[in-house]
């Protein structure tokens, strides 16, 4: 029983570090402090993957998102040369704070009785996949996707030259 209430507080844990790095995504005024935010939310979702018993899932996580895709975001940032005091953000306003309760209130507005209706079942322990099983889903039906994320990381790191370019060239 003590392993049960282990497991839920590091749960806790796990989804609190994911939300504050995303509040702090999304709440910062500098975009290298927003990625910052991004790193730990994204250190906590591999914490969540740990906790799934999917060791491998959470190193790629680590290797990948925050790794490659941060690096990539970083390069961003540097080559369109933004401001090192923050002045692309003016800060939150009031209008957006207004608007962000309502996108709050109604998720869980809708969640909270439906969860206190019908409970939250838990789930059995999932099946452990060997990175070989997972190798070999990903180069067979789900080689489009796999595939399909490259080019989403190359169109982002073209634009982010893209970028830096026209902005160059209008000085």
């Amino acid at each position: 029983m003590n392993e049960l209430y282990l497991g839920q507080f590091a749960f806790a844990c796990y989804t609190l570090i994911v939300l504050a790095g995303g509040v702090v995504a999304v709440g910062a005024a500098s975009l290298v402090r927003a990625m910052l935010g991004l790193v730990v939310s994204l250190f906590g979702v591999a914490g969540l993957y740990l906790l799934l018993l999917a060791e491998f899932v959470a190193l790629m996580q680590i290797l990948i998102y925050v790794g490659a895709v941060t690096v990539l975001i970083f390069f961003a940032i540097m080559l369109t040369r933004a401001s090192a005091d923050g002045g692309e953000a003016e800060g939150i306003s009031e209008a957006g704070t207004l608007r962000a309760v309502p996108i709050v209130l109604v998720p869980a507005g809708l969640l909270v009785p439906f969860l206190a209706v019908y409970g939250v079942a838990g789930l059995p322990t999932p099946k452990n996949v060997t990175p070989a099983e997972l190798g070999a889903g990903l180069l067979g039906p789900y080689t489009l996707a796999f595939e399909l994320i490259s080019v989403v990381l190359l169109a982002a790191m073209a634009g982010a030259v893209l970028l830096a370019f026209e902005k160059r060239g209008a000085k």
